[in-house]
């Protein structure tokens, strides 16, 4: 088992994986910004080291501060959570001359699935069913123009080599296309550093149904199911469940095994996740694997009874999975809400502040991850994930009714806001009450939202 941790992020996440570590009896050290000083994280972990100031890239973004921190505690790992440099292969790379495990795959198998030009490739050639489009990266107007020519329109530019929306662009027709593919290309030559594009066919009614997977440096490899996270916002997920209310079991079988031969097909270790578009009918299409944990694991925690977190450490420390397949069972039904200091009426604005009394919610079948405590001020100079309320039921409607008590229990004051109001009335949403939704939900659902706000302010 491993002996000490370095944990390289923070907030929410940091904490998560301080406590997974105790309860493996696993040393941990908290790696912190000047920001951050004052952080949850900090005040858990068995030690805490200064990395630079709030400026990411003097920090949480610079490996020689972050193995420099391992390096002069003792550690004999990193955790690198998710964003910052957690798909960064280099920083793995990094870690590994420095006899630093790294907690996640390897190099290569991060290579393979940052790229999206080769991910899709491998895929494919591994038998997992993609999206029509580009074989590789674009490499011109033109091609793009012949490409969109034969899968037909409307079609989707992306950047090869990033995500979270940035950079993509939707074409009806050949003259948007042409509109739209030198700022797609600037976009993402500005956000990523390299201005590669692919096109896929764009599929205007579908759902976010992602596979989470457990793989030991052994050879055996599991999937834990499916979340759906068809509720989101430009591509940034508010909302998460497991598992999705239109998969059965024939089909989570299938997308389960399809995940699985991707994994094989990279030689993949540990904790992963691959999301998938599924229209109406139920036909999925491979979009892009996450190479660490997700921000919505916990929704597959609550419906396995398994903790991710650990089996992380456990594969990290060389153990073999102890589960098989037929081991892993769906119980209920779980509901997560991303709760974010962005102002949802100023179109979701970020709006952090001091927190002068926050009292998490509890009860029956909730769950809070957090690192808020009253008289905290988050800082604004990162993400403003600070809190993610998670419900389970014996049935979906159980886990809504729960989370629409966890949200109103939930007290966070001071001049920080929240989107709780938000998600309040998505809870009670008809239209997402029955499950059927599209990644185009949130979008119509907020405009009606702020509609129907506005007219009560009015009143």
């Amino acid at each position: 088992m491993l002996q000490k941790v370095l944990i390289a992020n923070r907030g929410e996440i940091a904490v998560r994986i301080v406590r997974a570590c105790h309860d493996l009896g696993i040393q941990c050290v908290v790696a912190f910004s000047e920001a951050d000083r004052n952080s949850l994280a900090v005040r858990l972990a068995d030690e805490a080291v200064c990395i630079g100031p709030a400026t990411p890239g003097r920090s949480y973004l610079h490996p020689p501060a972050l193995i420099s921190a391992a390096l002069i505690t003792g550690c004999d790992s990193v955790h690198p959570g998710y964003g910052f440099l957690s798909e960064n292969p280099y920083f793995a790379e990094a870690c590994a001359e420095c006899n630093l495990i790294f907690i996640g795959p390897s190099p290569e198998s991060m290579r393979l699935m940052g790229d999206k030009a080769i991910g899709r490739q491998t895929m494919s050639a591994a038998g997992v069913p993609i999206i029509p489009g580009s074989e590789g990266e674009l490499s011109s107007l033109d091609e793009a123009v012949e490409v969109a020519r034969s899968i037909g329109y409307p079609v989707l530019l992306k950047p090869s080599g990033g995500g979270g929306g940035r950079g993509m662009r939707v074409a009806q027709d050949e003259s948007e296309l042409q509109r739209a593919f030198p700022t797609a290309r600037a976009e993402a030559e500005g956000a990523f550093g390299r201005g590669d594009l692919i096109l896929e066919r764009y599929l205007p009614h579908v759902r976010h149904v992602e596979i989470q997977v457990l793989a030991d440096s052994h050879g055996h490899s599991i999937h834990l199911g499916e979340r759906d996270c068809s509720a989101q916002r430009r591509h940034q997920k508010i909302v998460e469940e497991a598992p999705s209310p239109v998969v059965d079991e024939a089909l989570r079988a299938r997308m389960g095994e399809s995940a699985l031969r991707g994994v094989q097909a990279i030689n993949y270790v540990n904790a992963g996740t691959l999301e998938f578009l599924m229209d109406p009918d139920g036909h999925f299409y491979f979009i892009e694997m996450n190479t660490r944990i997700q921000v919505e694991h916990p929704v597959t925690e609550s419906v396995t009874g398994l903790d991710l977190v650990k089996w992380q450490l456990r594969i990290a420390s060389g153990e073999r999975l102890t589960l098989e397949q037929k081991d892993v069972r769906i119980r209920g039904h779980a509901i997560e809400c991303r709760i974010n200091a962005e102002d949802p009426e100023r179109d979701f604005l970020p709006a952090t502040g001091e927190v002068e009394v926050y009292l998490p919610p509890g009860g029956p079948g909730v769950r809070v991850d957090s690192h808020l405590y009253s008289g905290y001020m988050p800082p604004g100079s990162y993400d403003s994930l600070i809190a993610k309320i998670i419900t389970w039921g014996d049935t979906r409607d159980e886990a809504l009714d729960r989370m629409r008590r966890a949200l109103t229990e939930c007290v966070i004051t001071g001049k920080i806001k929240t989107t709780i109001p938000f998600q309040l009335a998505m809870i009670d949403d008809p239209a997402f009450r029955s499950g059927n939704i599209s990644i185009h939900y949130v979008a119509d659902f907020l405009r009606e939202w702020k509609e129907r706000e506005a007219t009560v302010s009015i009143a």
